[in-house]
């Protein structure tokens, strides 16, 4: 009689850790496929940019297997290891403009984190009252403004642009841009500010230092995690922005996503030039994600990103 039970708990015990084992096996099975599908953009992208035309057109995917990869996509930028030491009139073009995306991009990402922080704070903090508005509706009125699609404003901002000598202007990206999404980064930092106690700043101010003082020693130091969050996803949103500088630059200001427009014309798409471009676009993003990436898992992991 003990024998037998001894059996069946151990037939138990083998099919729970059975069940057990399908579950984790199904959960990574998922994973890996969501990571594939994700992923899979980058890789064509990455490996187009070394392809021929046929190669792209016949839809050969595998490097070495399909086709053997060239340096079209780059050499058409001057970038590539046999061009890269000659002068290039192309290639100076592309720095150009990724010169300008850069400044524009980081310039309006950390102006509107500064801008943005200090607003959630001042309405996660205190109570405000403009007419019948409240801080609620103060903050929904910031949200609003993400409803509006970049169509409406296109004709106000031409307007006011021009009259304000701001277009083809790097400053008047950064501006645009900032307003752009500040919404966000009021909305992440709102959330982040709710979060830490504010016996933090009693027990400053009780030391001594002032609201000013106690908001930059102790609530920014804790905050830095989902801040650094909203800074990445301002500069993602800010650097991949076509519309408006498709619209506000021609000249000087261009940035690189208008550069990666650029490459469809009456003979058709440089699949290889676009490609280029686009891989040179998104490293950057890559490295600033692998570098501040325990930033954003602090932010998320603190309520900043929901």
């Amino acid at each position: 009689m003990a024998e037998a039970q001894i059996f069946h708990d151990t037939e138990a015990d083998l099919s729970h850790r059975a069940a057990r084992v399908s579950k984790r096996v199904l959960l990574y099975g998922i994973l890996i496929f969501w990571t594939v599908v994700c992923l899979f953009p980058i890789y064509w992208t990455i490996t187009t940019s070394f392809k021929l035309a046929p190669d792209v057109m016949q839809g050969n995917m595998v490097p070495f297997v399909d086709y053997d990869p060239q340096w079209r996509g780059w050499r058409s930028l001057g970038l590539s290891p046999e061009t890269i030491g000659e002068v290039s009139t192309v290639r100076d073009e592309f720095l150009k403009r990724f010169l300008n995306s850069g400044i524009s991009a980081l310039g309006s990402s950390a102006l509107a984190v500064v801008l943005g922080s200090m607003a959630a704070y001042g309405l996660s903090r205190f109570r405000y009252r403009f007419g019948p508005m409240k801080n609620p509706d103060i903050s929904f009125f910031f949200l609003s403004q993400l409803i509006l699609p970049p169509v409406v404003l296109a004709l106000p901002f031409l307007v006011l642009y021009r009259e304000m000598a701001l277009l083809d202007t790097r400053i008047g990206l950064i501006l645009l841009y900032t307003l752009t999404v500040l919404p966000i980064v009021i909305w992440i930092m709102q959330d982040q500010f709710r979060a830490i106690p504010t016996e933090l700043e009693e027990a400053a101010m009780v030391d001594g230092l002032s609201i000013w003082g106690a908001f930059l020693t102790i609530i920014l130091p804790i905050a830095l995690p989902g801040m650094v969050a909203a800074f990445i996803l301002s500069l993602v949103l800010t650097w991949n922005e076509y519309f408006f500088a498709a619209l506000l630059t021609s000249t000087n200001a261009v940035t690189l996503p208008v550069m990666v427009a650029s490459q469809t014309g009456s003979q058709g798409i440089n699949w290889w030039s676009m490609a280029a471009l686009s891989t040179a676009a998104i490293l950057p993003l890559i490295v600033v994600g692998v570098v501040l990436e325990r930033y954003i898992i602090k932010g998320m992991a603190s309520g900043a990103v929901k």
